[in-house]
């Protein structure tokens, strides 16, 4: 009931104010399991597509979005709750890796929707970056589930980071017809099945969203991209302390000549 009355009010504002296009959704089943992996330019990713889907979706979310105090807590954690979200542990020896695979896993043999990022976290450009292999191809193969694909097209453009007020434009949804790996069922302890399984889906996704592939993990773009800046700044910081020490220079030589000038004049 909570996710419906979310659905109506969330999902129906956002069809209305932003009017998204789709492709392909005769490819998501009207019932029976399915994992949807897709690619991630934006928080909005985890709305968007449930609001064009007439089934639940369920994502993963980390437990403290469900755990914090006081009144904004526990707003917080009924939105998570209304809009599909599941609380992941993170707490245990391999944190929420293994927390997110038991909860995708029970969520497909519940017969639901699963849904899951293969990057593991929001693109830093715009590009796609490599699958990590655990998750996605860990309950595909655990489960026998098909892997849908999904693409977000420009969702990162409507919120980019900074801007308070979201930008009214269309963003698109494809969605590519099922993968099968039931072939591989209960190899997920094969590295390279899982490997090879991560790699087709991601290859899919790159077709349908026309992005950039690029094969490093997205943690480890945004590592390099925060050094660039820390370095970029440190260089600023460098030019701007060398200008104000040039600055200096010039005044001192400036007060210099000018005594010159006087004790000269003075002696004259």
């Amino acid at each position: 009931m909570i996710y419906g009355a979310m659905k109506f009010s969330i999902g129906g504002s956002l069809k209305l104010a932003f009017r998204p296009w789709v492709e392909g959704l005769e490819n998501i089943p009207e019932r029976g399991p399915a994992i949807l992996a897709s690619n991630h330019l934006s928080f909005s990713d985890s709305f968007f597509l449930p609001a064009v889907l007439d089934r639940k979706v369920t994502f993963i979310a980390k437990a403290e979005y469900f755990t914090a105090p006081g009144v904004k807590g526990k707003l917080t954690a009924a939105f998570f709750k209304g809009v599909g979200q599941l609380p992941v542990d993170r707490s245990g020896a391999r944190g929420a890796g293994e927390a997110a695979i038991k909860a995708g896993i029970q969520v497909v043999e519940s017969g639901g929707l699963f849904g899951i990022y293969p990057e593991g976290t929001r693109s830093p450009d715009g590009r796609l970056y490599r699958g990590k292999p655990g998750g996605l191809a860990r309950v595909a193969l655990a489960t026998g589930a098909p892997v849908i694909p999904v693409a977000m097209i420009d969702t990162e453009k409507i919120q980019p980071p900074g801007q308070v007020m979201p930008k009214l434009m269309r963003p698109g949804i494809r969605i590519g017809k099922p993968l099968d790996f039931s072939r591989y069922q209960g190899m997920d302890g094969d590295r390279f099945i899982l490997r090879s399984v991560t790699d087709e889906v991601m290859y899919e996704i790159m077709k349908l969203s026309g992005q950039e592939y690029v094969d490093i993990y997205a943690t480890a773009a945004k590592r390099q991209l925060a050094d660039e800046a820390k370095a970029e700044e440190a260089k600023r910081a460098q030019k701007q302390a060398q200008a104000a020490g040039d600055e200096d220079g010039r005044a001192q030589s400036q007060e210099r000549g000018g005594d010159e000038d006087g004790t000269e004049r003075s002696g004259a």
